[in-house]
């Protein structure tokens, strides 16, 4: 089949006219009550033609030809994207549903083969170029979110088995010794497993914090439900144990540097951080309501800490959150839109302290993320800069030549979804200095200041908060392929879907987006009411003693000293760097107390008379082990 920019323009015409024609007979047809079963069909013939007019006027190469066209049937562009989007969301539903629970074992249609455990959710069935078929911690976590909510509000009962089998099959992963550790000394901040639910024992950026605090959350709201429905049995028995080692895990080791959600840069990481803090403030009250009170004053304490280090993310002089504090990067990131919409409480309003959809700083922010996209993408080419653009991880991406995200594209369109959703209930929209700017973007008329529900100001800015929501979805419905399946990404040049296939993440994605859209509002977590400490505590977790020995032959006068990446090392401060002992010479001792359960890198130097040498690259680098002590054993290099 041709692509569509290359077929005649006649057929644009013709699905047009097929289009309208179909569509007044529906109407028609049900004024005159012509059988329901006639009508249904010709209701549901508009979508497919509507989704292949949309094709064909995107193919055009003007906007101008797509504008005329539009404006012969008396259809605006926003209009015309509004049904767009309609058809979108109709079709592409049942798709994304089942191409999720396709890729969960054991009976996944995608999982046949690859022999996923039973609740083990494959990344995605691409076994090369990318191999994707493990599961992580976090999409697991993420994708069961999904189908718990989904379950929780009622809309497919069927979900319980399933989630029974997640609960079953994460026990099992926690159990389970790895790289990072075992289940007391590390192992549950290992991002990737086996779909046997064996270790994973490859090359990986290991120590990732995001996973237990998402799988506690994914847990927490099934067992909210459950209590509501009398089985708080179950709760205590099976569901706690799980859920308390994660969120020990959490309090303990939140302070830590890890690898962030795309598992490429060791720092501090926003989303992190955020779904850390939503997840003890979630434990805190579970624990109340099944009386396991002790571990409420701990959780407490550092949920606080990780709200007060949540601030430091913000860059007011830019206006939009550094999502990594580490890796040399802009930090401009859908990190922060995916925290932003993972966080949401509606009962919290707009509030900035825990950068809520609506709130002026993610608002903010979310305008300057976007627009990083706008200029290097080839498909963004030509689109107004006040639209709906794709957008991908982060502009400085270079993983398979950087590309759009379906996942991130619409995590844009659920943050303005979901700001729209607590709009509407307040009854008004504050406009500050710091979101001025976003909303300028679409009435340039606008000046700061709070817009009730009877304003005109209020309506405008409603209408055209939905018009550029639905155009995130409209540009994710343009690149979607005829089928529905949705791949990790997409051609930032032609949009042809590009890396993993059917990725688990982008079909949860979708799903959370549409639902957003539909104004389903999820279930507060807590965020209403929290105060920021005005003094940020730590918690630097459990130190464990590490002995660095290095065999190096020395002349006199000279010593060896140490120095590398954390506090304890001196943060590769030359003059502060840690004196080796030589009473076993040749080989050169210090026993140091550092962080467990650390990514530590380090380097020997020799000082004689004021002179100092390093010793050749590369870093010395190893994990610390989460308790006990361990012994480095070096040569000078």
């Amino acid at each position: 089949m041709e692509p569509p920019a290359t077929r005649p323009r006649s057929l644009s015409f013709s699905l047009i006219f097929a289009f309208v024609a179909l569509s007044l007979f529906a109407s028609v047809g049900r004024l005159f009550f012509i059988r329901p079963k006639i009508v249904l069909e010709y209701i549901n013939q508009p979508f497919y033609f509507g989704s292949r007019i949309l094709h064909q006027l995107q193919a055009l190469p003007l906007p101008s030809m797509r504008s005329t066209l539009l404006s012969m049937l008396g259809l605006s562009s926003a209009v015309f994207q509004l049904t767009t989007v309609d058809q979108y969301v109709a079709t592409e539903y049942p798709i994304a549903k089942e191409g999720l629970l396709a890729n969960i074992g054991p009976s996944g249609a995608k999982c046949l083969g690859a022999k996923a455990s039973p609740g083990v959710v494959i990344a995605s069935p691409s076994t090369t170029d990318p191999n994707y078929v493990y599961t992580w911690t976090r999409d697991s976590s993420l994708v069961f979110k999904t189908i718990i909510d989904q379950f929780t509000r009622g809309e497919d009962s069927s979900f319980r088995t399933l989630i029974d089998q997640f609960v079953a099959a994460e026990a099992q992963l926690q159990e389970t010794s790895n790289p990072s550790g075992t289940i007391s000394t590390g192992g549950l901040g290992e991002p990737k497993f086996n779909i046997d639910m064996s270790a994973f024992t490859g090359p990986w950026g290991s120590f990732i914090l995001d996973g237990p605090a998402l799988r506690s959350t994914a847990m927490i709201t099934y067992a909210n439900w459950l209590i509501a429905n009398s089985n708080t049995t179950f709760v205590t028995n099976t569901l706690w144990p799980i859920i308390k080692l994660d969120l020990d895990y959490v309090s303990t080791f939140w302070n830590q540097s890890s690898f962030d959600l795309w598992e490429e840069i060791n720092s501090s990481s926003f989303f992190t951080t955020a779904v850390q803090h939503r997840a003890l403030r979630e434990g805190i009250t579970l624990a109340q309501k099944i009386g396991q009170t002790s571990v409420v004053s701990d959780y407490a304490t550092q949920a606080d800490n990780t709200l007060c280090f949540l601030q430091s993310y913000w860059n007011p002089s830019n206006g939009y959150i550094t999502s990594n504090t580490g890796g040399g990067r802009s930090g401009k990131d859908s990190n922060s839109v995916l925290a932003s919409i993972h966080t949401f409480d509606s009962l919290a309003g707009c509030d900035a302290a825990t950068f809520q959809p609506c709130s002026d700083k993610a608002l903010s922010n979310l305008k300057v993320y976007v627009d990083s996209f706008r200029s290097i993408y080839s498909i963004n080419s030509g689109i107004a800069a006040n639209a709906a653009v794709a957008t991908g991880r982060y502009p400085e991406d270079v993983y398979f030549n950087g590309n759009p995200w379906y996942l991130s594209t619409a995590a844009v369109a659920e943050q303005l979804y979901d700001a729209l959703i607590v709009w509407k209930a307040q009854g008004f929209i504050q406009v500050t200095s710091t979101s001025l700017a976003f909303f300028e973007q679409l009435s340039p008329s606008v000046v700061a200041g709070t817009y009730s529900s009877s304003t005109s100001t209020f309506t405008t800015l409603i209408s055209a908060v939905q018009t550029y929501a639905d155009g995130f979805l409209a540009i994710n419905a343009k690149y979607t392929p005829s089928n529905g399946g949705l791949s990790e990404q997409y051609s930032k040049t032609d949009g042809t879907p590009l890396s993993a296939v059917d990725l688990t993440w982008s079909y949860a994605s979708t799903l959370t987006a549409f639902a957003a859209r539909k104004g389903i509002v999820p279930v507060s977590w807590g965020a209403k009411g929290l105060e920021v400490p005005t003094i940020c505590g730590t918690n630097t977790g459990p130190i464990v003693q590490v002995t660095f020995n290095v065999y190096a032959t020395t002349q006199p006068g000279e010593n060896i000293f140490l120095t590398g990446s954390v506090d304890a090392l001196q943060n590769w401060s030359p003059d502060k760097a840690l004196a080796l002992s030589s009473a076993n010479y040749p080989t050169w001792s210090v026993t140091v107390a550092v962080p467990a359960n650390t990514n530590i890198e380090y380097k020997y130097i020799r000082k004689s008379n004021g002179k100092l040498e390093w010793e050749s690259d590369p870093n010395n680098a190893f994990t610390s082990p989460a308790s006990g002590s361990s012994v480095r054993s070096d040569t000078w290099r």
